[in-house]
């Protein structure tokens, strides 16, 4: 039985498709915060008409072009883009390995928007996501680096939004590295209402500039971040519980201590115990069964990590209409 046979995902009021597509007044999405609370709001409800009246928006990207640019592996993420530019009736073309060894990427970025109508990357490094950023002439989307992913966060906290409906005073707990993965969820729940706690090992906390940030997000959205090295902590009365890989793309050569740091930081049967009745399991994926997560976790049904793989489709296809549409 898969993780989601037998759930129920709470009711949400379907809108009318909109006559007149909301936009995002920044130029780029190369960051969380690039998207105004009020933009945020506005995504997830499109996200959610996407889903539910595919139909409708079949040509809302005719003639729209993106290119992809992609130095790691991707499963979800080159698919879920690629799907949404032509489901929505653009295309996709993609160019997979190191960006900017060739040509400077000022030269790369002002070839791609003469040819295309967006500019998707996934990198090693912030840095050539903010510098395709000031070149382009066309929006440059963050598909993942070394200090976000806003694109996945969106998904998250559309998927818990499905599953709980209000977001507002939900807990959530992320267990494990204090990574690109955390800085958005953290960004993202925060400014949304929900209650964030993170449990890292001592020394892999997230980053102290984001923090600064986030505190200043919950304190405006009457929201309470934690960030302790107690993984039941995190998860006491959590509504979800999130982890992602010990060791991420670039950091294989650390794989043998974090192995050892983080295995107090596994989620297992024993931490849910710990967690508010119908709590629900979060993972990005790929996941390492049996390093970050048992598999009687993943595969059981409190697990949502498939909605979240689906609803990728669904927030980057509303992300691409209001950048482009």
């Amino acid at each position: 039985m898969p993780p989601s046979a037998g759930t129920s995902l709470k009711p949400v009021k379907r809108m009318p498709a909109p006559k007149t597509l909301p936009k995002i007044g920044a130029s780029d999405f190369t960051r969380d915060l690039d998207l105004s609370q009020q933009e945020l709001l506005a995504l997830l409800d499109l996200t959610q008409q996407l889903k539910s009246q595919p139909t409708r928006f079949a040509k809302a990207l005719t003639g729209r072009y993106i290119s992809m640019l992609f130095e790691k592996p991707s499963l979800r993420t080159r698919l879920t883009f690629e799907l949404a530019a032509k489901q929505l009736g653009g295309d996709a073309v993609l160019t997979v390995g190191p960006i900017g060894d060739r040509e400077p990427l000022k030269d790369i970025a002002r070839n791609l928007d003469r040819w295309t109508n967006a500019i998707v990357a996934r990198t090693f490094s912030q840095k050539t996501i903010d510098e395709l950023a000031h070149w382009s002439s066309v929006p440059v989307i963050n598909a993942l680096s070394d200090r976000f992913h806003p694109c996945q966060a969106l998904a998250d906290v559309f998927t818990l939004q499905e599953r709980f409906g209000d977001l507002k005073g939900l807990k959530l707990a992320f267990v494990g590295d204090g990574n690109n993965v955390a800085h958005s969820l953290m960004l993202a729940s925060l400014r949304l209402g929900m209650n964030f706690a993170v449990a890292t090992p001592a020394g892999y906390e997230p980053d102290a500039d984001i923090v600064t940030q986030a505190e200043a997000l919950a304190a405006v959205a009457g929201a309470q971040l934690t960030i302790t090295n107690d993984p039941v902590e995190a998860a006491r009365d959590a509504n979800a519980v999130y982890t992602d890989v010990w060791a991420s793309m670039g950091q294989e050569h650390e794989k043998e201590r974090r192995l050892a740091d983080f295995a107090p930081y596994q989620v297992h049967k024993e931490l849910f115990a710990h967690t508010a009745p119908e709590s629900v399991f979060l993972h990005c994926l790929p996941a390492k069964r049996g390093e970050e997560v048992h598999d009687d976790v993943i595969e059981s049904s409190q697990s949502v990590v498939f909605d979240q793989a689906e609803n990728r489709l669904h927030v980057q296809k509303a992300l691409l209409l209001m950048l482009i549409g």
